[in-house]
């Protein structure tokens, strides 16, 4: 029960984090036509959650409670790909499979990329 308590507010954190972090980079590109707030949290994420995931996998960091609190709870309400799919189905629909495509591919290189690298700083940081 203590885990599921916090797997929620962790999830109220990365929820309103989210919200407020994919807004901020929403009107600061000034972009109607692309999701740039959608992609920043999921860059955001994918980084965060790489680094933090090799400490916790090669270092023995955090406690199995914090791995649910910071794992499933923050990291999870935070960065959700439902988004980036409705946005990306939005997009064809509208007749735009150019943006579409690019939002895709944005996603999938750039957050697996990030997921790389932070691990790889993780590492060579904790080695």
């Amino acid at each position: 029960m203590a885990k599921l308590f916090l797997a929620g507010i962790g999830g109220f954190i990365g929820s309103v984090l989210r919200y407020s972090v994919s807004g901020f980079v929403q009107d600061w590109s000034r972009s109607i036509h692309f999701p740039y707030g959608t992609l920043a949290v999921n860059l955001i994420g994918c980084f965060a959650i790489g680094f933090l995931s090799q400490l916790a996998e090669t270092r023995g960091f955090f406690s199995a409670e914090t791995r649910t609190l910071i794992f499933i709870g923050v990291l999870g309400g935070f960065t959700t790909f439902s988004a980036f799919s409705n946005e990306t189905i939005n997009l064809w629909r509208e007749g735009e499979s150019l943006l579409a495509t690019i939002n895709v591919a944005a996603h999938l290189v750039l957050c697996l990329g990030a997921v790389w690298v932070s691990r790889a700083l993780a590492y060579q940081m904790w080695r």
